[in-house]
């Protein structure tokens, strides 16, 4: 095996351990004999961020695997890529404002929720949960198909993790409490199914509450986790600029992008140029 390069960060293609790489080949033989390997899916990208999140172990990561199978054939998700539409898109906005905005300064889509101004019941009003949730698994499938590739074409090597900022400006407690059963359900999605797929998350504009809640939380989680989040209050420009370029953040969070239309539906980035995309995102 060649010498890692150190560029590449540690549990990756081109940067694994001997012991890392065994574990890889092991576990490539195991779903191969058992006929679930899909060589458009599962190439070693993919099966590396499931054996990160079961750190390696194989009858761990083959339990998440396996989990992971059995629930895309359960919804269908191949062909809900083709034939899933969401009407109801412009609508879900104007209550639930989420989107991809541009790329931070590591090449990673940035990914934008503004917590602060969900309206649960009004959102349940123009669409219903299988819905929301087939339409996050279709945001997550162009992630990976549309998004990241052209990322990764862009920076001239893989990309496969996001940027995420959270704004929590102006929520309450009980809007946060109305709003958490989804949350929850919808980040169980990423944990399970789409693991190791969060670079950062910046979550801003956070209230005391939150810090103070964040404090007893963060003892529980993984060292790894921990590194990736950032809580900010209303002073978090400077830092979000440390790792993005104002030109790549909409003005609303103290960037300067202005998109035509608005920056929730313009979703700037390399995935809507020509040059880099792989297919209309």
């Amino acid at each position: 095996m060649s010498a890692p390069n150190t560029d590449i960060l540690p549990g990756r293609v081109g940067n694994l351990t001997a012991e890392q790489q065994h574990a890889l080949d092991e576990f490539k033989d195991l779903i191969k004999a058992e006929g679930i390997f899909v060589p458009e899916r599962h190439d070693d990208h993919y099966i590396l961020r499931f054996l990160r999140a079961r750190k390696f172990s194989i009858p761990n990561t083959h339990k998440m695997f396996v989990d992971c199978e059995n629930w895309r054939k359960e919804l269908q998700v191949d062909s809900l890529v083709d034939t899933f539409v969401f009407e109801e898109e412009e609508a879900v906005r104007n209550c639930y404002p989420r989107y991809y905005h541009n790329i931070d300064k590591a090449g990673r889509p940035i990914y934008i929720e503004h917590v602060g101004v969900i309206d649960i019941k009004t959102l349940f009003k123009v669409t219903d949960e299988e819905r929301m949730t087939k339409q996050h698994v279709l945001s997550y499938e162009k992630l990976i198909r549309d998004r990241m590739p052209a990322c990764s074409k862009l920076a001239g090597r893989h990309i496969e993790q996001c940027c995420t900022i959270l704004d929590l400006k102006g929520v309450s407690l009980r809007q946060f409490a109305n709003a958490f059963g989804f949350i929850k359900r919808t980040s169980a999605i990423a944990q399970n199914y789409y693991p190791e797929m969060m670079g950062k998350m910046y979550v801003i504009n956070a209230p005391m509450m939150f810090t103070s809640v964040w404090g007893m939380v963060k003892p529980l989680l993984d060292e790894v986790t921990v590194k990736k989040i950032v809580i900010l209050g209303s002073n978090y420009q400077s830092t979000l600029l440390q790792d993005i370029d104002a030109a790549n953040l909409p003005k609303v969070i103290g960037g300067t992008c202005e998109c035509a239309g608005g920056c929730q539906t313009g979703e700037p980035g390399p995935w809507k140029d020509p040059r880099y995309m792989n297919t209309v995102a």
